[in-house]
């Protein structure tokens, strides 16, 4: 199991961020959107017709889900 790079929010938005790049880059998600707030950001991850607001959390854990399931 890998450690995790993150110990703070802003180093797991990130480390979110780098999860997002390389889940476009391998052609999981269409694309995302990071808003920035002066004490966090907000993820939307395009799909077909509806884009929900994620917090770094939960889509860091949809973007590492979804990159390894494609490394499997």
């Amino acid at each position: 199991m890998s450690t995790a790079k993150f110990h703070d929010g802003n180093s797991l938005a990130d480390a979110t961020d780098e999860l997002g790049k390389k889940a476009l880059k391998l052609g999981l998600i269409p694309s995302f959107t990071v808003r920035f707030f002066p004490d966090s950001r907000e993820y939307f991850i395009a799909h077909d017709d509806k884009s929900e607001a994620l917090t770094p959390e939960e889509a860091y854990l949809r973007f590492k889900k979804l990159v390894e399931k494609a490394n499997n």
